[in-house]
């Protein structure tokens, strides 16, 4: 068996602003399942920075892709939050990538939904309301959870997690906002049991 294709679909958190490209939660992530046996590929990201759900369906309409993944992440949401859109304009644009990342996956266990993290504990939300920043990321979490739920995903909720950064240093980056490379080790802890058992999925189809 080969080297395991992983595809990661996301935003600035997923392309890892502000950190070099091994900081990336998908490059921590795949050196982790490495370290474990697991034969991954250098994972292919399509992300960027200021990305909402549109806009990430847009670019994966001009990327070159596999006809097929052996695992797909998906983290996306944080700039539909951002940019005001409500819990309701959100879903329908989620559901569809949720659906293209399973048509990639070729199996809705191989499809990994990371929840979205809560910037509202930065130092880039000082002087906003950072409560209703908090429920709001609650609110848009609550619909990723439940349709990747309903479609037999997998889910990760790595937000509390990310409630920490503004606890402690050097858990973000210059800008005040974005996770630095130690922090999303964080994330890579929560994320690697669920992505073990997602390659799990794929090891016993070809057995």
């Amino acid at each position: 068996m080969g080297e395991a294709s992983f595809l990661a679909l996301g935003d600035s958190y997923t392309i890892g602003e502000g950190v070099a490209d091994t900081g990336r939660w998908p490059m921590q992530l795949a050196a982790c399942l490495r370290e474990l046996g697991i034969a991954v590929g250098t994972p292919q990201v399509i992300a960027t920075t200021g990305w909402t759900t549109d806009e990430l369906s847009a670019a994966m309409d001009t990327t070159v892709l596999r006809d097929a993944y052996d695992m797909v992440t998906l983290l996306i949401g944080v700039n539909d939050q951002y940019r005001g859109r409500g819990v309701d304009a959100y879903r329908q644009p989620f559901v569809h990538l949720l659906e293209r990342a399973i048509a990639l996956a070729g199996d809705p266990q191989r499809v990994v939904v990371v929840s979205i993290p809560d910037w509202g504990v930065t130092r880039f939300a000082e002087g906003r309301d950072r409560a209703a920043i908090g429920h709001e990321i609650d609110a848009f979490n609550a619909v990723a959870r439940d349709e990747a739920v309903r479609v037999h995903a997998r889910w990760v909720d790595i937000t509390p997690v990310s409630r920490q950064a503004g606890e402690q240093p050097g858990m973000l980056v210059d800008d005040g906002l974005h996770p630095s490379a130690t922090h999303y080790a964080r994330w890579v802890a929560c994320i690697l049991p669920v992505a073990v058992a997602a390659l799990r999925e794929r090891m016993t189809a070809t057995d």
